[in-house]
């Protein structure tokens, strides 16, 4: 990986295969839904499985599904360092559920985390499969209103430290939307629906270098 991370002043068709793409994760859980949904909106995306195709992104999805899983074969493949190292030269990421888990400091088990973002989490907060639900989110300051939200052994925020945003909460208060810097979390699931307007605000920030800071 070289450590130079292209941000163009435009949100305009960047090529997947070079500079400014958005990348998705793409070793287990939903990332054929983010890609998809990227696509949709007319922003080139790439699957990443290997440090060296992180090179020249602007931006980073980390997708939900199987956070023990997806660290594992983090680690096993050096994307865990690559990753950090990622972040620290200004790429933006995104993680969603699983995703959001991933980034956290510490969630109450040992389990590989990137600990990009200073916050405390709560896995299957909401309890089982069988509990998972759908409702509107607000992320007033990322100007979204009625977000729908999809909820699958979800995740919540249970301390968001210092410098942390917190951009959303779900119907009963639970902290389910945050930001650091140009660290993204959600604990649900926007792929999964319609809606492209996180996705488009993640990729028009992504690529101008700049996402929300709290």
């Amino acid at each position: 990986m070289s450590g130079r991370y292209h941000v163009p002043a435009l949100l305009s068709q960047p090529d997947a295969a070079g500079e400014g793409a958005i990348g998705v994760l793409a070793l287990q859980g939903a990332f054929i839904e983010h890609v998809a949904a990227l696509t949709e909106i007319g922003v080139a995306a790439r699957e990443v499985r290997l440090p060296e195709q992180l090179d020249g992104l602007s931006g980073l999805i980390i997708p939900g599904g199987e956070s023990t899983v997806i660290g594992k074969l983090m680690v096993k493949y050096g994307l865990d360092s690559a990753i950090a190292s990622f972040a620290a030269n200004g790429g933006a990421i995104w993680g969603t559920c699983a995703g959001m888990i991933l980034l956290a400091k510490d969630v109450g088990r040992e389990q590989p985390l990137l600990g990009l973002i200073d916050i405390d989490v709560e896995r299957n907060a909401y309890g089982s499969q069988l509990a998972s639900f759908e409702e509107d989110v607000a992320l007033p300051e990322l100007e979204i209103a009625d977000l729908r939200a999809v909820f699958i052994r979800a995740p919540v925020v249970a301390r968001a430290g210092a410098g942390v945003r917190v951009e959303g909460r779900d119907g009963r208060g639970n902290i389910v939307a945050v930001s650091s810097g140009n660290i993204l979390a959600t604990a649900f699931h926007p792929e999964l629906t319609t809606d492209r307007r996180l996705h488009t605000w993640f990729a028009k920030h992504a690529m101008q270098g700049a996402i929300a800071i709290g």
